[in-house]
């Protein structure tokens, strides 16, 4: 009688003993998982990702790349100097850590439209804190924090405990916030910001050998992290990618941060012949840099990020999971709003001074448009932090390309808005993509 159970493998005794039948994994089972792949294998693994819909960052550098290679193409002299690349790292600065905060929001389907106007508001509070109340620049930063948490918090508890929708909250909040704002500073009214530490956020560079030695450890670490994670995945027999990638991965890594270490730290003064040396990796980057680590270990390496993916992927099956839905709702809007209060502050030092409307305008929507162009759904349940760097560099290489073009104010709104449709309507068709092949 025929059957079609694979008779198992059968292993060779000593001379002497038994003959003993040991039965062991098929391929099909989990032994797979503690293969190491080829580089072949994780090749056509990443083409299949891309084949059913999942893309990843992958938009947002091309378009990135290509915005480069245009502006570049028109402006070559001026537009990949030293000069402007620092000033575009700058000029992303709000609008990049802004987009951060609001990915946590929008990785659970949300909306916060009044993070742009909450940052101006936190903004005011620090400035009036500074100038009227004569407080250090800690005491000053921290309260616009602890309003940013006070903000966060009220979105968060009307939205999960109430259950009125985020679009609501926090369309009221956005016309509430900018009367506090007009209140603290008054009609038509500024407040200078000139304490030192604000003021060298946006405004002033490391010194040379500071730029290249945070390059350097920054690469090295990455480097360590990643050899080390390959070693113990190797160690316990787990899945990994080939070492052939991931030095590859550490090498890319390496070049771009010891390259953009060169180019900031290049001398940008008008005469580069003269005695003045201007130049040095601003302030702003290396706080960018921590943010993104932060936010990038929280929603990958923690137990509160995967709840935070969870709840955006399926709100009820995180519930029945034992997952405190409520909880994860308020404190997403508690983070994207002490991330706004970081940018309002960032903004204030760019900008040297606050006004009634800080904050207002197209801050929101540039930020919103940031994270979605680098790649967060506004479906929810996916989306990195590293798609805020990536967005907010698009935003701001459209802004400054067109400067320095001289193009007309509207062509900013028309350009900028035709990539947000374009990466909404790409994160739309992938969606449909992976759940046709049902992933």
């Amino acid at each position: 009688m025929s059957t079609d159970t694979p008779e198992p493998n059968i292993v060779e005794p000593a001379p002497g003993s038994a003959r003993t039948a040991v039965p062991t994994l098929a391929d099909s089972d989990f032994s797979v998982d503690t293969r190491e792949k080829t580089v072949s294998s994780a090749v056509n693994d990443y083409f299949i990702k891309l084949r059913t819909g999942d893309l990843g960052a992958l938009p947002a550098i091309l378009g990135l790349a290509v915005l480069i290679i245009f502006f570049w193409g028109l402006r070559p002299e001026t537009f990949l100097s030293a000069r402007n690349i620092a000033n575009l790292l700058v000029q992303a600065m709000p609008v990049t850590i802004l987009a951060m905060g609001l990915i946590f929001v929008l990785l659970l389907g949300e909306i916060d439209l009044s993070a742009g106007v909450a940052s101006g508001a936190c903004a005011a509070v620090m400035a009036k804190l500074l100038v009227d109340g004569g407080q250090n620049w800690m005491v000053a930063v921290l309260a616009a924090a602890v309003t940013g948490v006070a903000i966060g918090t009220m979105i968060g508890a009307l939205v999960a405990i109430v259950r009125i929708p985020s679009f609501v909250v926090t369309l009221a909040l956005f016309l509430g916030l900018q009367g506090i704002a007009l209140k603290l500073i008054g009609q038509g009214g500024t407040v200078p910001v000139h304490d030192k530490v604000i003021y060298a956020v946006a405004n002033k560079y490391m010194p040379v050998w500071l730029g290249w030695t945070v390059a350097a450890v920054c690469a090295v670490g990455y480097a360590a992290i990643q050899l080390l994670r390959h070693q113990r995945q190797t160690a316990k027999g787990l899945s990994r990618r080939p070492f052939a990638l991931v030095a590859v991965q550490v090498a890319l890594v390496a070049i771009a941060l010891l390259g953009g270490a060169y180019v900031l730290n290049l001398n940008r003064a008008a005469n580069p012949n003269g005695a003045l040396f201007y130049g040095g990796v601003p302030w702003g980057v290396p706080l960018v840099a921590v943010l993104l680590i932060i936010c990038t270990f929280v929603l990958a390496r923690t137990r509160y990020g995967r709840h935070v993916y969870a709840v955006g992927g399926n709100a009820e099956a995180a519930r029945r999971a034992g997952i405190n839905v409520n909880a994860i709702r308020l404190s997403v809007f508690v983070i994207g709003s002490v991330l706004a209060a970081i940018s309002g502050i960032v903004a204030a030092s760019r900008l040297n001074s606050v006004t009634p409307d800080a904050g207002a305008g197209n801050t929101l929507l540039y930020a919103v448009g940031a994270a979605v162009i680098g790649g967060t759904s506004l479906f929810g349940g996916r989306g990195k932090a590293r798609d805020a760097v990536l967005g907010g560099l698009v935003i701001a290489t459209i802004i400054n390309g067109l400067g320095l073009l001289g193009a007309e104010a509207y062509l900013n709104y028309i350009v900028t808005g035709g990539f947000l449709l374009l990466a909404a309507s790409i994160d739309a068709l992938a969606r449909r993509r992976r759940s046709a092949t049902g992933r």
